[in-house]
């Protein structure tokens, strides 16, 4: 899949954005899912897809950079390969991520983002959507509405808005400066409401040049969350993005107990981002 200009053909010069597979992946989208016991264990081979989306032809650009309609473009080719991907029976979830640097994971200077189509939900995702459930059976409301309507009202952790999103430091990230971008009004997958991502392609580039401008252009990742196939619509997962540079390092501390030590304070790194000169 390409995006190029009108009047210039297919697998030729002049394209702005590209989705081409991985030249590694991880996983093959060609062959038939199987899975069986091993003993105690389950094995399944290793079927779903592996793509790379390179989100601009200019080597210097970056999304903090680019012009802003080439941001919304990066965010819409997102969403054609979840939908084009989500015909494929064998496909449950699809994760979208971002290696901006070195340290976050990337192997290439070039800007881009991948996805992998996976044949189960991974095990954090499960956990996160069963968590959701779980407070919406209680309380009969979304738990990240609730978040966003309690984080709008304190103001302490508000990094910025616009007319359908937010930008919040967690109250508790595991990493300095982590930033979550999620809808105002309840959205349980990454779609396109008013058939449009302009608001969503401002405040990412925004909340990516706050970053760049506060801790000087670091390395980081980022991750969408969205529901899995087959459950798009629902009232208790509300979809976002997750932000989050690569400033300290995870060590046996925080892998053996689950606990992160972060160093800055949400509500000042909400401070510095909100200063940030742009």
């Amino acid at each position: 899949m390409s995006f190029r200009p009108a009047g210039t053909s297919p697998n030729s010069p002049g394209w702005t954005l590209r989705v081409v597979p991985n030249k590694f992946p991880a996983l093959q989208i060609h062959g038939e899912l199987t899975k069986k016991g091993e003993g105690v264990f389950d094995r399944m081979n290793g079927i779903g897809a592996h793509e790379v989306i390179i989100e601009t032809a200019d080597h210097q650009l970056s999304l903090a950079t680019m012009p802003l309609r080439a941001v919304e473009d990066v965010l819409w080719s997102y969403f054609f390969r979840l939908t084009d991907l989500n015909k494929d029976t064998r496909l449950k979830y699809v994760l979208i991520f971002k290696n901006e640097g070195e340290v976050a994971g990337s192997s290439l200077e070039h800007t881009h983002s991948q996805l992998i189509a996976l044949p189960i939900v991974p095990k954090s995702v499960r956990e996160e959507i069963e968590s959701s459930k779980k407070y919406y059976d209680i309380k009969e409301r979304c738990i990240f509405c609730d978040i966003i309507n309690q984080e709008l009202n304190a103001d302490k952790r508000v990094i910025y808005e616009n007319d359908k999103y937010v930008s919040i430091s967690p109250f508790a990230p595991r990493e300095p400066f982590e930033t979550w971008i999620l809808p105002k009004k309840h959205e349980s997958n990454f779609s396109p409401p008013d058939k449009s991502f302009s608001s969503l392609s401002e405040i990412l580039q925004r909340t990516l040049k706050q970053l760049d401008r506060v801790l000087d252009t670091p390395p980081y990742n980022f991750i969408i969350h969205t529901s899995p196939f087959k459950e798009e619509i629902n009232d208790y997962y509300h979809w976002h993005i997750e932000i989050v540079p690569k400033l300290t390092k995870t060590a046996g501390f925080e892998w053996g107990s689950g606990f992160y030590i972060n160093p800055t304070p949400p509500e000042e790194a909400t401070q510095y981002m909100k200063e940030a000169k742009l």
